[in-house]
């Protein structure tokens, strides 16, 4: 079950993404910024769902213009393997159908290599690639509807 996040979840969510992000450390040189995220803010602000109890994933998005930003989305090493990424990201794909957004959006670190198969077989295509923050981006796009679309 994929709930929204509560201020009492914000510690789970923060442990959530040190487990998941930590090992970026080294090869990044500092922190993800997902791991430094303002998670009170997020959740205060309605962008943050979770799963499981205790949480074992998370996915921060809000619409952006035409699309839904996914912003973050997170498993616990823990629970990798089981689906629960691919549920979170589908989630966010029907929030943004329901709020009749035509596409999500997101980026990710180009040193998060496995991300870079990942999102292109479910469906998302790469449109850009800068630095931003000293973090080194490349960005992605599903279309749900609308101009550009096709069924994957």
């Amino acid at each position: 079950m994929i709930r929204p996040a509560l201020p009492e979840d914000e510690a789970a969510i923060r442990a959530c993404a040190r487990a998941a992000y930590s090992r970026y450390i080294p090869a990044m040189g500092r922190a993800p910024a997902p791991m430094v995220a303002d998670f009170a803010a997020q959740i205060g602000a309605g962008q943050v769902w979770v799963t499981g109890t205790p949480v074992q994933g998370f996915v921060v998005f809000h619409p952006r213009g035409e699309a839904m930003l996914l912003e973050n989305v997170a498993v616990h090493p823990d629970a990798a393997g089981q689906g629960i990424g691919r549920a979170l990201v589908a989630f966010c794909e029907e929030a943004a159908r329901r709020a009749g957004l035509h596409a999500v959006d997101l980026y990710t670190n180009a040193k998060m290599t496995a991300n870079l198969s990942i999102y292109p077989r479910l469906g998302y295509r790469q449109t850009d690639r800068r630095t931003e923050d000293g973090f080194d981006r490349v960005y992605f796009r599903k279309r749900l509807s609308g101009p550009g679309y096709s069924p994957a």
